[in-house]
This record gives C-alpha cells, sequence and structure tokens, in this order.
C-alpha cells in the first residue's frame, strides 16, 4: 500500500507553500532589516517583496511537484533538493527581470543570480526544505494504517535466486530447493492476503541471500519503525530497502546505532510488553536502544536471554491472547513471562497471528496447530519447509503494519 494520492497531493502542496512562504518573509527580513526598525513604509517593503515573489512562485511549484516524487524520503535527498531548487528558482527569477527589462543574459545576469539578496534565498530553501518542509510533509502523509485506512498491511519480500546460501548457525545445512522455496514463498504471500492482509512488496534484493527474511530488518511501534542493525554484518544490506518502503507507508523512522545490534526477529510484542532476545544479533546497546524509543511510545521493554536458538522468535512468539508459546529449554528463564505454554513441537514456536482468532502456523507442525486449534482459535498452515532449512519461521518471512 502507498499513501492514497489525495493525501500525497495535499501535503506537497501544502509544505511547497509554506515552505516558500517561509523563505520570502524570511528574505525580505534578513536582507534589509531597516525596513521594519526604522519603520519604514509600506511601499518600500512590498517593492522588496516584489523583486522575490517569482522565485517564491517558483519555489513553490518546483517544491511541490519534487514532493509528489518523494523527494523528502531522506534528509539528505531533501537538503540536495532544496539547493536545487533554490538555485533554479532564482536563477529563472533574474533571468526573467532581464529579458523583461530589454537587457541580454550576459555574464553579469548570471554574477546576478548569485548577489547577496539571492544568495540568502538561496540558502534559506536549502535549510527549510529537509528541515521544515520535511517534518511537515511526513506529518500530514504520516497516519497509522489500520484506523486511517481500516486495511491491514504485510511487507514481505521476493527469494534472492542465492537463497540456498543463507546464514545457517543452529542446524546442519541441508540442500534449499530454489524453485520449491518460491512456491512456497506464493503460498505464504496467497495466505496472508486470504486472511485480510494487504501485501506489499519490498524492493527485490538479488545479492542478498537472507534478505526474504524480511522481519529482521525492522520493529513495528504503531506509527513509529525502527530500522534494525544486524550483529550479522553481511545482512546490514537488507535495510535500506525496507526503510524505503515504510517511509512510503508514512511511518516515522528511528534507527539501532552502533555499537548497538538488533534483530527484528529477536522482538516479540504482548500488549505493551517488548521482549527482546539477547542473542548473537542482539547486543545489550542494541537493547538498550530500543527500550528508549519504545518507551517514548508507551512500551515496557524486557530482555529474554535465549540459548541454542537463532532469535527470541525461534523460541517463543505469542497468540491473540498474549498467551507466550515455545519450547522452554531454549529460553534462560521461562517465568519471564506471565502466561507460557509449552509447544510440541520445535517448528510450532513461531505462531503469526492474522486476526484476534486466527493464527498462521507452518505445516511441519501438526500437534501444535491441533493444540491451538483446542484453545478456539482458527489455524491457517502452510509449508515453509525450504525456509525452515535457513532456520526461518512464519513469522520472519513478513512485517505486519497496523
Amino acid at each position: 500500500m502507498t499513501v492514497a494520492w489525495s493525501r500525497k497531493i495535499v501535503a506537497s502542496v501544502l509544505t511547497g507553500f509554506l515552505v516558500a512562504l517561509l523563505v520570502h518573509i524570511g528574505t525580505i527580513v534578513l536582507t534589509n532589516e531597516a525596513y521594519l526598525v526604522q519603520g519604514a513604509g509600506w511601499a518600500a517593503i512590498l517593492s522588496l517583496s516584489g523583486f522575490f515573489t517569482l522565485a517564491s512562485v517558483f519555489t513553490f511549484v518546483l517544491l511541490a511537484v519534487a514532493a509528489l516524487f518523494d523527494i523528502f524520503a531522506t534528509w539528505w535527498g531533501a537538503l540536495i533538493t532544496g539547493l536545487v531548487v533554490g538555485v533554479i528558482a532564482t536563477a529563472l527569477d533574474t533571468m526573467i527581470y532581464f529579458v523583461t527589462n530589454g537587457q541580454k543574459p550576459t555574464i553579469s545576469v548570471l554574477w546576478a543570480i548569485t548577489g547577496e539578496r539571492n544568495l540568502l534565498f538561496i540558502l534559506l530553501v536549502t535549510v527549510l526544505t529537509p528541515t521544515f518542509g520535511r517534518w511537515l510533509y511526513r506529518t500530514i502523509v504520516r497516519f497509522d494504517t489500520a484506523a486511517a485506512t481500516g486495511r491491514q498491511v504485510a511487507l514481505v519480500r521476493v527469494p534472492a535466486t542465492n537463497l540456498a546460501e543463507g546464514i545457517v548457525t543452529n542446524i546442519d545445512r541441508v540442500a534449499v530447493d530454489p524453485a520449491k522455496a518460491d512456491e512456497q514463498w506464493d503460498a505464504y504471500v496467497a495466505a496472508l492476503a486470504d486472511n485480510g492482509w494487504e501485501t506489499v512488496e519490498v524492493a527485490a534484493a538479488e545479492v542478498l541471500p537472507d534478505s526474504v527474511f524480511v522481519e529482521d530488518t525492522a520493529v513495528i511501534l504503531g506509527n513509529r519503525a525502527v530500522i534494525a542493525l544486524s550483529g550479522a554484518e553481511q545482512r546490514r544490506g537488507e535495510t535500506p530497502g525496507t526503510e524505503a518502503t515504510l517511509t512510503d507507508l508514512g511511518l516515522r523512522v528511528d534507527r539501532i546505532q552502533e555499537p548497538g545490534t538488533l534483530d527484528g526477529g529477536d522482538v516479540l510484542r504482548v500488549g505493551t510488553t517488548i521482549y527482546v532476545g539477547r542473542s548473537e544479533r542482539t547486543n545489550a546497546e542494541g537493547v538498550r536502544q530500543l527500550r528508549a524509543i519504545a518507551a517514548e511510545e508507551g512500551y515496557t521493554v524486557i530482555a529474554v536471554p535465549i540459548k541454542g536458538a537463532l532469535h527470541l522468535k525461534s523460541a517463543v512468539t505469542a497468540l491473540p491472547d498474549g498467551t507466550v508459546i515455545g519450547d522452554a529449554d531454549l529460553i534462560a528463564d521461562p517465568s519471564v513471562f506471565d502466561r507460557f505454554l509449552p509447544v510440541p513441537e520445535r517448528a510450532g514456536v513461531a505462531v503469526l497471528v492474522l486476526a484476534p482468532d486466527a493464527v498462521l502456523v507452518a505445516a511441519s507442525a501438526p500437534k501444535t496447530a491441533e493444540l491451538i486449534a483446542d484453545l478456539g482459535y482458527r489455524v491457517v498452515t502452510v509449508d515453509i519447509s525450504e525456509f525452515e532449512k535457513l532456520e526461518g519461521c512464519v513469522t520472519c518471512l513478513s512485517i505486519l503494519v497496523g
């Protein structure tokens, strides 16, 4: 799902207009404060305002158009755009001024483009676009997917052609059938769609074999996305694609910074409590950073030491009612969970909540599926055997937003 075009157009127009207006006013005030301090007449102030009118109009139009092409996705993109727009706007304004006054665009004209007044105008556009402009645009388009649209979004990523080269840590390597993996991935995505989730594909990463396990790249906290920084350095190239998609959805983005490391597969949210696995991929500093971010959103973070499993969600997950299910042998202290239910199969530790009354379970865990169904839940099963060969599970193949 992308941001509705109506909302995007409104955000683009308002952002372009208000940035141009602030630049216009700021340039007038800073160019000659004497107009205000010495009580100059309105005629003088309006004359100076007229000098920048065309430049301001061009700035408004150029920024509004640029915003439609997602220039506010990154601060540096907005910074570069602001600089380019400022130069183009003042250049056009200056050229039109000289042409309409019967003067030829000579070297002196080009010099006028970099005159003191125009340089100030360019500076203000360059500064305000990535700061105020980006904040305003993102504020307008940001929304809670579930609350605003009634839709639920699941981010997925197509398997890389070199999937079989994925990292294996706690199990023996077994040959992966790429063609079968593609079929299983299609069935997994179809299961999400059949249960009310709108699937959005993160850009493929053909040279990154583990990229299909998209869950590890980010953690969703309402309207906020925390971009992970994996303890496995070879996986860090997976995050830019996820960040771009989440930004397009309008979520506020934070990032785990070095020396912290964090994998999304180590994060289990149960109500307002977030359990974070202390694993080979997530270190203490990563937990600390996530705790600080999550606290701002009203969550409590509890660190959970794990043993013999890749991620926390390779050991435990949770049912819709908050009951944590899993393998107690993989958790240092299962009593950290308010309610814990052991499952009969290792493959059954991971469930993906599809709805308040439905969960997704791997086909390799039929006894667990039967146990969960006996608790009154609708159980949807999918075959992900090729991904299980790489320590994958039903949670790690998607990021649920909403």
